[in-house]
């Protein structure tokens, strides 16, 4: 009963987000968010690669979000089809994209820092896991899609802890508070992949023995 409320209110906040990016599909270079950003724009970077990371991070969360459903899992030739999407959509659109917004964030060598290690950590996991499902070591694959798909939420998760932040604390401008976002955004869910982790070896171990 406490997974599925969780599941339900991971995927409240995930549909929220993906809701969110309807109104960039005007393509106007000022529209919400990117009215803060101009000077990133006028750059000719920005845009394509924000609108490659929003419109790919909205489609890798909700496919990857159903690969861990038992009734997608039965049926592999959906599960390796949405497998692909997550795949091509991270390695292709939304991790580069993440990449270039990074140098456009100006929130201090903290951030900057915690952005990439983030990124990098996300391709190096999704990787793997392709090459290892492709080596047809499905238990390491399932583990790295766990640490990729942590990551992914992040996109989540950095929203939520800015709302928090926002209506419960201080704001995202008060000192250190983005620094603490960044880190609090994704550190947290890749210890939760872990510890998943750590207890399917466990039961995997049990049952061999």
């Amino acid at each position: 009963m406490v997974i599925k409320a969780i599941r339900i209110f991971a995927f409240f906040w995930v549909f929220v987000l993906c809701a969110g990016t309807i109104q960039y599909l005007t393509f106007k270079p000022d529209t919400a968010f990117l009215a803060l950003k101009q000077f990133a724009v006028k750059t000719g970077l920005y845009l394509p690669a924000f609108y490659a990371h929003i419109f790919g991070a909205s489609t890798i969360l909700i496919v990857g979000f159903f690969q861990f459903s038992k009734w997608v899992y039965a049926r592999r030739n959906l599960h390796k089809l949405l497998g692909k999407i997550y795949v091509f959509g991270v390695l292709f659109f939304a991790a580069p994209g993440a990449y270039v917004m990074t140098f456009f964030i100006n929130r201090g060598p903290g951030v900057f820092t915690s952005f990439l290690l983030q990124n990098t950590l996300w391709v190096t996991f999704t990787l793997s896991a392709w090459l290892f499902v492709r080596n047809r070591k499905i238990d390491e694959h399932v583990r790295m899609m766990r640490r990729s798909y942590s990551l992914a939420f992040a996109a989540v998760t950095l929203r939520f802890y800015i709302w928090l932040f926002t209506v419960f604390g201080s704001g995202v401008g008060f000192a250190n508070n983005y620094l603490i976002i960044a880190f609090l955004s994704w550190v947290p869910n890749l210890v939760i992949a872990e510890v998943l982790n750590y207890y399917d070896q466990k039961q995997l171990i049990s049952k061999s023995l």
